[in-house]
């Protein structure tokens, strides 16, 4: 598998392709870097299950733990209906008709 060729792909279908300059850079790679596995399950919100961020504030920054559910689900089948309003399901259930619905995939 090919991972620069699909980040690159996956770049131009959202309309940002990168520009030979930040190809020659590595940005390509660094991403790729960034999104690894190894990467991600060493991060510090994935070890301790939260993260720590430093508001600005007119006294300097304050910190803030935020629990890493802000950053991800629980992955349960269904678990959508508690995130998402019945409109925005419904609109994701039409585009994915639209784009996938030749495939013969079942909703």
């Amino acid at each position: 598998m090919d991972t620069m060729q699909h980040v690159k792909r996956l770049a131009e279908f959202m309309g940002h392709p990168f520009s030979l300059e930040e190809e020659r850079q590595g940005v390509v790679q660094e991403i790729i870097n960034l999104c690894s596995f190894q990467n991600l399950s060493n991060l510090e919100v994935n070890k301790s299950g939260a993260y720590r961020v430093h508001i600005a504030s007119q006294t300097g920054q304050t910190p803030l733990l935020v629990n890493n559910s802000a950053f991800f689900r629980r992955g349960e089948v269904g678990d959508s209906k508690n995130h998402l309003t019945v409109e925005m399901l419904e609109h994701l259930d039409k585009i994915t008709e639209e784009k996938l619905g030749s495939f013969g995939l079942k909703l």
